[in-house]
């Protein structure tokens, strides 16, 4: 029955203007950890640069339903797509994937003159691992530099390969020239997960380089996106992908003297560039070295100063609002004076006042109220006195 089925659906296909060497190609299955994400790169011949691409849902391509379009939508719900008319490819991102997105899709080239141009994948959403990964679908490399790509896999099968999408495939075991790049493949296994790892080198990396690829596993491919820009002075020369925490591992020894040697001891996510221990760095001037200590010497001072002066402009207002001393004893004041009495108590007032021999002398000292608060009699004041004689 199947054999009947496959081939109506290739007259179906043939009559529609589809044939076998359609002018759209991408990856045949994929696939993704629950949650997680993919892009799909689907390659179109050039004469299809200007027409409307679109990714459509379903088994058959008559009754399949279009769920995003590079006209409109282009993002409809977790799918997006994209189209790069330079590179010839259009991408369709899907995010937060779930079991239920598990089914056939296709890209699919629109055309107004005959039947659209496409064709299919198959995407496979597992809550367990994938049986076919990598860290990043998105990687970076420079100019004469080298990129690693690391691809897992749950069994050892058949022998993986890396592909240049559209172009020849470099098989585990075998070095070889892809594309116009040396490709190195090792293949080892995980102590910890008991899976595989696929190590793919690409050195004396080009311009002309920057495009899809993809591991290959039996029926699996998983797409990687290598994008190859000019050098600098903190680029690295190499590059490779970093395990996540969910998928780190030990690789055996035989992993370590396997690596080809043009792998940098560095690692990094394919956002972060490190320096290679083999890159000349420019010696710094004197004027760069002394830069940052200069630097904080004129900041320093430039405190000290402003300390200073707040100091300063603090201590003058507080003089400024202490009440001045305006108890100030003038110097044509009138002297403090003691007014007193004196009676006689015995006698008659034609005796004299000589005490010997009148007698005892009284007085009474009344003091004189002035307006000014008196001070208290000290050593060396004059005290006036008025002493009256009574008769008895």
């Amino acid at each position: 029955m199947a054999p009947h089925l496959l081939l109506v659906l290739r007259i179906l296909f043939f009559l529609t203007g589809v044939s076998d060497t359609q002018s759209v190609s991408t990856v045949s299955h994929v696939s993704v950890k629950q949650g997680g994400s993919i892009i799909i790169p689907c390659l179109y011949n050039q004469k299809y640069r200007n027409n409307v691409k679109y990714g459509c849902r379903g088994y058959n391509w008559l009754g399949c339903s279009t769920v995003v379009r590079t006209d409109h939508p282009k993002t409809s719900g977790k799918t997006s797509v994209s189209d790069d008319i330079n590179q010839l490819v259009f991408t369709v991102t899907m995010t937060s994937l779930s079991p239920s997105d598990s089914d056939y899709y296709w890209c699919i080239v629109e055309r107004k003159s005959k039947a659209d141009d496409g064709d299919r994948l198959q995407i496979s959403v597992t809550p367990g691992t994938p049986e076919l990964y990598v860290d990043q679908q998105q990687m970076t490399g420079v100019v004469g530099g080298s990129v690693t790509v690391l691809c897992y896999y749950s069994s050892q099968g058949s022998r993986g390969k890396w592909c240049k999408m559209g172009g020849p495939c470099v098989a585990v075991g075998l070095s070889g020239d892809l594309d116009g790049t040396f490709v190195k493949l090792v293949q080892e296994q995980r102590e910890i997960t008991k899976g595989y790892v696929l190590m793919v080198t690409m050195s004396g990396l080009m311009m002309e380089n920057t495009g899809w690829y993809w591991c290959e596993k039996g029926k699996l491919q998983m797409p990687v996106h290598i994008t190859v820009n000019q050098p600098t002075t903190t680029q690295s020369t190499t590059t490779t992908t970093q395990a996540p925490s969910t998928h780190q591992a030990s690789l055996t020894s035989a992993e370590s003297n396997a690596s080809p040697p043009t792998v940098s001891p560095s690692v990094t996510n394919r956002d972060n560039v490190v320096t290679n221990e083999n890159t000349d760095e420019k010696p710094q001037s004197l004027l760069e070295v002394l830069f940052i200590p200069l630097s904080l010497l004129v900041v320093l001072i430039a405190v000290t100063l402003v300390t200073l002066k707040m100091l300063r402009k603090h201590k003058d207002k507080k003089a400024k609002d202490q009440p001045p001393n305006t108890t100030v004893q003038s110097a044509d004041s009138e002297p403090n004076i003691t007014y007193s009495t004196v009676s006689h108590t015995r006698g008659t007032a034609q005796q004299g006042l000589n005490p010997e021999s009148h007698g005892d002398l009284y007085s009474t000292v009344i003091p004189k109220q002035h307006r000014t608060a008196q001070r208290e009699a000290e050593p060396g004041d004059v005290v006036y006195s008025t002493v009256a004689a009574h008769q008895r």
